[in-house]
């Protein structure tokens, strides 16, 4: 699919260059000038006597939690293998998601993508409070879905990443609505010893420095027990400059000179992952796993787009951004994971189990939300600036259990049982010194003792249950024929409970009239400690607890499948799935829980070789229900709130091929088509009996009238109409060595940023682009160098457009745009033993 394919290389009579580029080259003179030069530059290879052709390898894949050729799996599946993996140098999510052609992410930094597949995006979601993610990730048995963003794994001694597009409710439940992404590691081998490492120095454009060091050893410890140990550390200059600015807002003028910093934005990553195999018996096997990682970035990894806070002069904002305080994260995470496989009979049976803890927290630039709101810029240190604390930690159990019958059963069958509960310690701290505002509370009621410096506090605890009864059953009614059914029995249990508030203008705060017409505000107001329902201490540091809340449900995802195979190299099929996300709660008073939402799939698809299998072309089309969506908005004052926004269809078609041309010549071209688009009108509102209001002119009791938020019809945001890659890899003798020349080009259509018509129009329609990435190097005895440039013609690539706080509110003061990073020069030596 979209990888570099591994290629067998044979000897033909007839290869594939001299059988196909005929025959396709009769159809168009664009197509016979290309194969023209296809056969000429093969003819100059080999002799014709002698032509030489490629043989595409098997991929293996889990998606039905069974290991089989990803071609006998009637779904759609795309697969970057290990050597595909190494091939095009991919190092983090952002690399092999820029590959797929039916994925599509949003991300403001590093291990924060907000990951969509086949146009199923609302633009909402990664915050802490947020709905969960449509699409699930997992590491290999254990999901590492977090809400606040996809885990980003570093991308070492990796075996290989699937791609399940569409729902995948019936094998791995909630948040795998859209699809599932795997990541499968390497595991410990007990057969032979290995080990490797690789190093990188690189130079990035407006940056410095950067490199990466990497290793593993696979370590027999007997016949039946082995161990691998993997570690790696990587450094990433950065590419945006802070540049002085200044800005004038309740009559005070201020600048960021303590800030100003070239670079702004490195990122420094470093972690491991050791692994033990021990095989009981001839039948049984444990294998427990941990892994961890720590990446800590500086700065923001956008530029700015649109600011008019500065009244200097203008100037280009090219990798430039102005930020007026301390802007920092780190993400660190620990993976334990145990599994275990055996046979009772000719059964097999698979325990999974893991717990995954991650802690997120940092500071960030608020300025930009409080000179919107105008509210405490007098008292403003210029030293210190206005600052956010976010911090996240989450804890995440799961347990899997489940038996397979034998796969060459004709009636054979997968089923199990599923739990998972994650809890989320959610705490946000806006806060400048007490010290420097002596007269700021006088008219207030003043935060408690201990938060004289907080402007708002969040400190909320989060817990999402999940549990499922799940099983697939097919039956090859004859030969050719076969016919699956499935279904997963699910129930949530949601829950949040905690403080916020503080503030005289925070939410869940009344504010009193002012003393003065344009002064602030007089006494008298409600802070949010006194909207607490109770006078005990919460566990968390918050002083008291005045929001405590839940929501629950249950229901059925089935999945429908028949599958015709022509003979064993070319099979079609047809699909009914449905996918679901879980409904929960809003982290505010007044606004009431959200329900779950479903996706339902409809879907037709083939999967073929031809010529010897050194081609592969596998597609479908498919057309999706996307039924009650969630949708994350920012409200008053930029508080976060999630409503259930009507219906949403995608009408779309995957296409992917892979052909060794020659033994020496690979070529592989993908491309997604997404039309995905509002069937109803979204007003963002609830009607009495709790469902989205979708009328034209939206209208609610005792309001006046207005129009759709967003029209039927509307695209959905984040998300290309169509979305390619390419590449090409092709080696050649270098004396001893055997060299190679390989690039890949991705290009996407354009897209909108977000779904409501106001937000889109502030923020502005993110350009259409392509990125192209180049590789020479050469390979002798398991010794590697290689030349690499990333983003070879330095494309400002729109990834991501926002603002920080309510588009309405700051978009036009402050819009940034997250650009790939630019062109990248790397030198990398490798060596395997």
């Amino acid at each position: 699919m979209h990888c570099s394919p591994s290629v067998t290389r044979t000897r033909a009579s007839k290869p594939a260059t001299r059988v196909l580029l005929p025959a396709l080259g009769r159809y168009t003179p664009v197509a016979a000038a290309i194969f023209s030069i296809l056969r000429g530059v093969h003819a100059a290879e080999t002799p014709a006597e002698e032509s030489s052709g490629g043989v595409l390898e098997e991929v293996t894949v889990t998606a039905t939690k069974r290991s089989e050729d990803q071609q006998s799996v009637p779904i759609s599946i795309q697969a970057l293998s290990s050597k595909g993996l190494e091939q095009m140098n991919v190092q983090s999510f952002n690399d092999y998601a820029q590959t797929l052609t039916s994925v599509t992410f949003q991300s403001a930094e590093p291990g924060h993508a907000i990951v969509s597949m086949r146009g199923i995006s609302s633009g909402s979601g990664g915050n802490s409070s947020g709905s969960l993610p449509t699409v699930g990730m997992y590491l290999d048995e254990q999901p590492i879905t977090t809400i606040q963003g996809a885990i980003d794994v570093h991308m070492y001694d990796i075996a290989r990443v699937e791609v399940l597009p569409g729902p995948q409710g019936t094998l791995y439940g909630a948040s795998s609505e859209s699809g599932t992404i795997k990541v499968i590691t390497n595991k410990p081998d007990p057969s032979h010893f290995a080990a490797g490492y690789d190093l990188q120095g690189n130079t990035i454009k407006n940056g410095t420095a950067g490199g990466i060091v990497e290793g593993f050893v696979n370590m027999p410890l007997s016949s039946d027990i082995a161990a691998r140990v993997v570690g790696w550390y990587e450094r990433d200059s950065g590419y945006i400059d802070n540049v002085f600015g200044t800005v004038t807002s309740n009559g005070h003028t201020f600048d960021n000179a303590p800030f100003v910093k070239k670079h702004f934005n490195s990122v420094e990553t470093y972690g491991g992952r050791a692994a033990l195999k021990v095989d009981l018996n001839d039948n049984w096997s444990i294998t427990p796993m941990v892994m961890a990682q720590n990446t800590k970035d500086t700065g923001i990894f956008a530029q700015e787009y649109w600011k008019a806070l500065n009244i200097g002069p203008a100037f280009d904002p090219d990798l430039k951004v102005r930020q007026f305080a301390e802007n920092f994260s780190k993400d660190n995470w620990v993976d334990a994971a145990l599994t275990v496989q055996g046979k009772i009979g000719n059964f097999d049976i698979t325990y999974a189990g893991a717990f995954l803890k991650r802690d997120t927290h940092g500071a960030s630039d608020y300025a930009d939300y409080e000179f919107a709101y105008q509210q405490y810029t007098q008292y403003w240190p210029a030293d210190y600036g206005f600052v956010n604390f976010p911090s996240n930690t989450y804890q995440q159990f799961n347990n899997e259990l489940r038996i397979a019958s034998p796969k060459e059963y004709p009636v054979r069958f997968v089923g199990g049982l599923y739990q998972q509960r994650q809890l989320q310690n959610i705490y946000n701290n806006i806060a400048t010194p007490a010290n420097d505002r002596p007269q700021y509370e006088v008219g207030y009621p003043n935060p408690p003792t201990g938060y004289g410096g907080t402007e708002y506090l969040l400190d909320e605890q989060r817990v999402n249950r999940d549990s499922a009864v799940f099983g697939e059953l097919t039956w090859d009614v004859t030969s050719k024929l076969s016919l699956l059914g499935g279904i997963r029995r699910f129930k949530f249990d949601n829950s949040l409970e905690g403080f916020y508030g503080f503030g005289p203008n925070a939410f869940a705060t009344t504010a009193p009239p002012p003393l003065v017409p344009g002064g602030p505000p007089g006494p008298g107001g409600i802070s949010g400690q006194q909207t607490c329902f109770t006078t005990t201490v919460w566990h968390g540091t918050a002083p008291c607890e005045n929001i405590r809340t839940s929501t629950s449900g249950t229901g059925w995802t089935p999945k429908f499948n028949v599958s015709y195979k022509i003979d064993n190299q070319h099979l079609i099929y047809a699909t009914y799935s449905k996918g679901f996300r879980p409904g929960g709660v809003n982290r505010t008073n007044g606004a009431p829980p959200y329900t779950s939402d479903f996706l339902k799939n409809y879907e037709v698809g083939w999967k073929t070789m031809w010529l010897d299998n050194s081609l592969r072309l596998n597609g479908s089309l498919y057309y999706e229900q996307w039924n009650n969506f969630q949708f994350t908005f920012k409200g008053q004052f930029g508080i976060p709130a999630i409503a259930n926004a009507g219906n949403a269809a995608v009408k779309g078609a995957d296409l992917s091929l892979e052909w060794a041309a020659t033994r020496d010549l690979t070529l592989r071209a993908s491309a997604t088509y997404s039309d995905a688009y509002l069937t109803e009108n979204y007003c963002g509102a609830l009607a009495a009996n709790g469902k989205p209001v979708t009328t034209n002119p939206c209208v609610l009791p005792g309001k006046t009238p207005f129009a759709p938020l967003a029209p039927q019809g509307t695209k959905l945001p984040g998300t290309p109409k169509v979305k390619t890659s390419a590449g090409a890899r092709y080696v050649f003798p270098v004396m001893d060595w055997e060299g190679h020349v390989a690039g890949d080009v991705v290009y996407q259509t354009s897209v909108s940023p977000q779904l409501r018509v106001v937000d889109t129009r502030i923020l502005g329609q993110q350009p259409a682009y392509a990125i192209t990435n180049l590789f020479l190097g050469v390979e002798k005895n398991g010794l590697s160098v290689e030349l690499l440039v990333k983003n070879a013609f330095d494309r400002r690539a729109s990834l991501y457009r926002y603002a920080n706080c309510g588009t309405v509110d700051c978009g036009p003061v402050a819009t940034y745009e997250v650009v790939a990073p630019p062109r990248l020069i790397g030198l990398q030596l490798g060596q395997r033993f």
